[in-house]
């Protein structure tokens, strides 16, 4: 704690009068270190911790950075810069955040820059936009320039300065830079960078009636004198239509009259000009909310209750609690009840789910109990949309945010508790760019610089939190019967090496036994999910004469099918290619299409079964906005007889109608690469198993598989936890891997192989004194090649010990350093990750 205190006391003191002031600035870059600038006199009075000013780095480039800490004492070593300009009248972030982006950066080995970039939405960072100024020295003589130069030159004297929009509509081209170089070579012009605010307030025009008319006797006689005339009948529609609308919603926009009406601009303009109506534009929301409301119309059964009880009493004792419930037990309507208690106590909430796809169900559902008092937060709005959120979680307006791992981001004001549901999904773990932070544990750090609560909730906790919460550091809450007393799927096993008689036959895709179950589910009118982690139409293509498969250029990975594009697509890099038909190595024109993705199991129900109304739910069918929101409400409401998709279909969704499941590929789960693979495979299929029989307790879960010993596959048919963690802890001990280490992974990335290999012994060479007993590497990974950028690993497997672990920190950051500063590895990327998934 005392790090803290000390860091408080830096970022919230701020120093008085006219003495010399400086202060220390984020900029959202990823700069070794937070830069310096001075303070000059005239905007002493308007800085402190958190406001946005104008800065220049480099020679003239313009940012928007935030102020860290202020302070007195002249920096030795250099004269600091002064800061151009205060953007802000108030911070644009809390105290409590800037000391969260600090321990981020500190905990996650990237720069505070990097925090501000991630957290900040893009609208408010503002952005330098190039003008060019014309220079008064010159003597407006253009003899010596060509044509497109003087008619740029011309205008520039007219108006003096020109952006880079207008240039480019003087010469109707684009490529402008040519042109305004030579002008600057010429000495007509100069370039000044200017920073430029991208968030506008989103205006809607409103109609109201002039004062004098608000009476009913005012009106009564405009109506009488205009029927006794009969001029312009349609001024006199438009007003019987505003009169209309004004009665039955309150208020008039100028889109909803225009539309009601029939009526034109102009005839609404004339309405205006004589002084009946009045039009006035006022800044609106662009995200609808509900009207404030906090209803809770269910009650709890006696195992929620009790749940609910031991829940609040731990959170009196222990910061964070971890609730294991198992799939369909109602962990939802807990976190309702603990929800409302936070904001009857005038606290903010923040509801951490780790996918955007489940925001949607959920939201329906909290919107029902707590109205506008909860919004929704993802990476899919657009960017004015995230700033309006943004300033109403920072006036603290809004109550309780629902939203994936970028919603811890903002700027709470008073924070009361954190819900991590489903805390054992690896999608809370930021991957590329940094800040590559753990939502979940990042969150126990936040709420604790609010002296806020976590709830952690899964079906199928991590070994690690449910390890911390056997070892008495979080709470722990058992719910172990679901919801109704409904009974848990009944788990079977399909053997599906007894479908395969021949070794070179393609993999099973749909076995008989899960035909006929699927039949008899939609017979019943029941609805079915089927499970396979792979999109596409087929995994890759293989030459039956040579064995050669399509590879992408860019990446060591195999091409993926897709039929309904008729492309070849590389899933790491993007990149698509045309269908092969000719094999590279041998000529040979037949090809094998092996194993099957989505796409593939798509087609195959349609043609067993012509008449099924069939979904698919991966990446490639799912992309704007509201899709997923819109198949899933298509599922709800029982328009769809089979969803077939990936991990998306697993987490959370909550499908009443649902009694059959089936596991496709098993054995592509259970045969991962990977520490963690027993622990995921069980979370997967536990999950997904858990969407069957949620309200009858009817469900059927086939999982297709052909090692059918594997012990996991045994934990999942008695959906025993305890046995799985159990199992899993021993393996953990005895390879020392989390939850009895902490683990760094280093990743070494050039154009070059061997490059990249040579930084890796540096970096080896360099840690060896004090970490050699921990280090393993360097290694190439499975996939060594990835947009055309090779790959070596090093691994640490630290004790739990905090000095030793941030002193390994200082030396990766130290080597780091070293390694970069030799220009022959400068261009190696070096991308540490604290806690990998």
């Amino acid at each position: 704690m005392t790090e803290q205190s000390n860091t408080s006391q830096l970022l919230f003191s701020q120093p008085t009068g006219q003495a010399a002031l400086y202060a220390e600035v984020i900029v959202p870059l990823a700069l070794p270190k937070n830069y310096t600038w001075s303070i000059p006199p005239h905007l002493q009075a308007g800085v402190q911790p958190g406001i946005r000013v104008e800065v220049v780095l480099g020679k003239n480039k313009k940012y928007a950075g935030i102020i860290k800490r202020l302070f007195t004492e002249k920096p030795g070593a250099f004269d600091p810069k002064p800061i151009l300009n205060i953007l802000d009248n108030e911070p644009l972030v809390h105290p409590a955040q800037l000391e969260f982006w600090e321990w981020i950066a500190r905990y996650y080995l990237c720069s505070e820059g990097e925090v501000m970039q991630a957290a900040v939405p893009a609208n408010l960072k503002l952005s330098s936009e190039t003008i060019l100024i014309w220079n008064e020295e010159h003597e407006e003589d253009f003899e010596g320039l060509d044509d497109e130069e003087y008619l740029v030159a011309e205008a520039l004297l007219l108006k003096k300065e020109l952006r880079l929009y207008e240039v480019q509509q003087i010469l109707d081209a684009s490529h402008v830079y040519p042109v305004i170089k030579r002008l600057i070579e010429k000495r007509v012009c100069h370039v000044w960078e200017e920073l430029k605010e991208k968030y506008k307030e989103k205006k809607e025009t409103y109609i109201t009636l002039q004062p004098a008319y608000h009476s009913e006797e005012a009106m009564a006689g405009l109506l009488n004198n205009w029927n006794s005339t009969s001029r312009a009948p349609k001024q006199m529609e438009l007003l019987l239509a505003y009169l209309h609308l004004e009665k039955t919603t309150g208020e008039v926009t100028q889109s909803e009259l225009l539309k009601k009406s029939g009526a034109t601009s102009a005839q609404l303009k004339a309405l205006t000009d004589k002084g009946i109506l009045r039009a006035t534009k006022r800044a609106i929301d662009r995200i609808q909310r509900l009207p404030k409301d906090l209803s809770i119309d269910f009650a709890l059964s006696p195992a929620q209750q009790q749940a609910l009880d031991e829940t609040r009493h731990l959170l009196q004792e222990k910061q964070v609690c971890l609730l294991h419930g198992v799939t369909s037990s109602g962990k939802t309507q807990i976190y309702i009840q603990l929800i409302e208690q936070s904001i009857r106590e005038g606290q903010q909430v923040l509801y951490l789910l780790p996918e955007i796809a489940l925001t949607a169900q959920i939201i329906r559902r909290l919107q029902k109990h707590f109205g506008g008092h909860i919004a929704i937060y993802h990476s899919k709005f657009n960017p004015n949309e995230r700033v309006e959120i943004w300033n109403k979680v920072k006036s603290g307006d809004i109550k309780a945010v629902l939203g994936a791992r970028s919603a811890l981001l903002l700027p709470f004001k008073n924070l009361g508790l954190i819900i991590a549901d489903e805390e054992h999904d690896s999608s809370y773990k930021q991957q590329d760019p940094a800040p590559r932070y753990q939502a979940r544990d990042a969150a126990i750090y936040y709420a604790g610089l609010f002296n806020a609560k976590v709830l952690l909730g899964s079906a199928t906790p991590s070994i690690e939190s449910y390890y911390n919460a056997l070892q008495g550091k979080y709470g722990l809450v058992k719910l172990t019967e679901r919801f109704g007393n409904v009974a848990m799927p009944e788990i079977e096993l399909v053997d599906v090496r007894q479908q395969q008689l021949q070794p070179n036959q393609p993999k099973v895709m749909i076995t008989p036994k899960l035909q006929q179950a699927l039949e008899a589910s939609v017979a019943q009118n029941k609805q079915v999910i089927l499970f396979q982690n792979r999109r596409g139409y087929s995994p890759y293509l293989l030459c039956s004469v040579c064995g050669w498969i399509p590879h992408c250029q860019h990446c060591d990975v195999t091409l993926t099918y897709h039929k309904s594009k008729n492309k070849l697509a590389c899933h790491y890099c993007g990149t698509t290619y045309p269908v092969m038909h000719t094999c590279a190595a041998c000529g040979s024109h037949n090809f094998i299409q092996k194993n099957f993705g989505t796409e593939k199991i798509e087609e195959a129900i349609a043609e067993i079964f012509p008449g099924m109304r069939i979904a698919r739910m991966d990446l490639d069918s799912v992309k704007g906005k509201n899709d997923h929101d819109n198949l899933i409400k298509l599922f709800e409401q029982q328009r769809i007889d089979v969803l077939i998709g990936t991990q998306m279909v697993v987490k959370g969704l909550d499908f009443e109608n649902v009694n059959l499941v089936g596991i496709l590929d098993a054995d592509a789960i259970l045969n991962f690469a990977d520490f963690r693979v027993n622990e995921r495979a069980y979370q997967l299929m536990e999950q997904v198993s858990g969407r069957a029989g949620r309200k009858d307790g009817e469900g059927k879960v086939l999982i297709q598989v052909s090692n059918t010993t594997h012990p996991v596959l045994g934990f999942v048919q008695q959906h025993n936890y305890g046995q799985l963690f159990q199992f899993e802890l021993q393996n953990r001990q005895q390879f020392f891997y989390p939850p009895f280490s902490r683990v760094i992974q280093l990743v070494f990335r050039h154009k070059e192989d061997h490059i990249a290999e040579e930084a890796a012994h540096i970096m080896i060479s360099g840690l060896k004194p004090n970490f050699q007993q921990y280090l393993s590497g360097p290694a190439q990974p499975a996939i060594h090649r990835i947009r055309n950028q090779f790959i070596w690993e090093v691994l640490l497997k630290l004790p739990r010990n905090a000095a030793l672990i941030q002193q390994c920190k200082t030396e990766i950051q130290q080597q780091t350093a070293i390694i970069q500063s030799n220009k022959r590895y400068r261009a190696v990327v070096i991308v540490p990750d604290v806690d990998p998934v």
